[in-house]
């Protein structure tokens, strides 16, 4: 179990204390590339991600992914014996990624003082809601509150609609993919410095930071972005299209001379001469027009027809799909970014692959999520710890 030599991040250690979604996420990414991952897990309270979504043979499918390329075991951190037992693996661990709520760790005597006295040179990723401080830090966060707090919810939706949040962890996943570039970045300053550092990731950050210039905007201008379901305030023709066929495309005209191939091909070449079509803006506020045009086009046509040709005429479409028409997209095959995992659990298991392509160091998943504590007596053997100490702190409830 592990990491091929190639692998870009092979020898970086990392502990994922964290529980759902951004945290692990993080140690997933970083797991993917070569780091050696030890998940640890209260030993009576598992990572909640184990019991999120679908489920085969009692079997959570969510931590097949989440947990992949980690070794699991179970620590109970406020026992004296699991303080001990994290203080000895923190003193040969490169990153530490946790999620409790501010003051948790410091309630255990396991803060920063206490974890960089054991390793100066560990960096400490910490994911919260809302930060380490401030008027809201000790609050319960979830990645929904994010989507709400951060504007993402208000400009989403049908402007007649109520505000509408993602059905999936948008804000985590934001936040997982920033943390470890956190941890990338503080490992880069420790370098040049010989020292970690604590990393302090709030989960409201991330997303508003996705969302572009809205703050600048409205600092400069007053202005506030509406929602406007799938038009943009930018350019027109842009959003979903019905086929003939029942099934949805979606065109964008981000560029003025796609914006005109589209117009050509559907027929309607006098709107480009129109002196509004010039630029993005302003073919947004005629929208209805061009909406007209492009949508009536697409619902007399298949959307195979429909693909070839915008295809044919270098326009940008693309269907809208569900996972079925994922799994079996010939450009997603061509990348194998859905790729097959042997499983011993559950036989092979087909998920997203690593989060890009490297030409001479690649990631790869080794193994996908396993079960709770699997890995806990080898990971404290390596540690240096006897059969009796690992019995002794079985005895004491710490594993």
């Amino acid at each position: 179990m592990t990491a091929p030599t190639t692998a870009p991040l092979t020898g970086l250690r990392v502990l994922d204390l964290a529980t759902l979604f951004a945290g692990p996420m993080a140690a997933t990414l970083l797991g993917d590339f070569g780091a050696e991952v030890v998940k640890i897990e209260h030993p009576t309270k598992p990572d909640p991600s184990r019991g999120h979504g679908p489920s085969k043979d009692g079997v959570g499918l969510w931590w097949k992914m989440l947990g992949r390329n980690k070794r699991t075991m179970t620590l109970d951190l406020a026992k004296p014996g699991g303080r001990a037992t994290l203080l000895r693996l923190a003193a040969r661990t490169d990153v530490i990624i946790e999620n409790f709520r501010p003051g948790t760790l410091e309630k255990w005597d396991l803060g920063w003082p206490e974890l960089s006295a054991v390793n100066p040179r560990l960096v400490l990723a910490r994911v919260t809601g809302f930060g380490q401080f401030g008027p809201y830090a000790h609050r319960p966060g979830f990645g929904t509150l994010a989507e709400a707090m951060s504007g993402f919810a208000a400009i989403t939706g049908e402007p007649d609609a109520p505000p509408t949040l993602p059905p999936f962890g948008l804000a985590d996943s934001i936040a997982g993919l920033t943390t470890a570039y956190a941890v990338m970045t503080a490992l880069a300053a420790r370098e040049r410095t010989g020292e970690g550092q604590v990393v302090d990731m709030a989960l409201i950050e991330p997303i508003l930071a996705a969302l572009g210039p809205q703050p600048l905007w409205f600092d400069q201008l007053g202005h506030v972005q509406p929602r406007t379901g799938n038009r943009s305030p930018n350019n027109a023709p842009r959003g979903v299209y019905r086929t003939a066929d029942g099934t949805w495309v979606a065109v964008s005209t981000s560029a003025q001379s796609v914006a005109e191939r589209v117009m050509r091909l559907v027929g309607r070449p006098e709107l480009i001469d129109e002196p509004w079509f010039a630029s993005g803006a302003d073919r947004a506020r005629h929208a209805d027009i061009l909406d007209e045009a492009v949508g009536g086009w697409i619902a007399a046509r298949t959307r195979t027809d429909v693909l070839a040709a915008f295809e044919k005429a270098e326009a940008a479409v693309a269907p809208v799909q569900d996972v079925r028409d994922v799994m079996t997209d010939p450009q997603y095959q061509a990348l194998d970014t859905i790729t097959t995992v042997d499983d011993p659990e559950l036989g092979p298991l087909r998920m997203q692959n690593v989060l890009f392509r490297l030409s001479a160091t690649p990631g790869a998943i080794r193994w996908a999520g396993r079960p709770h504590g699997a890995d806990t007596d080898e990971v404290l053997t390596e540690l240096g710890l006897t059969p009796n100490d690992v019995t002794a702190l079985r005895a004491e409830g710490a594993l």
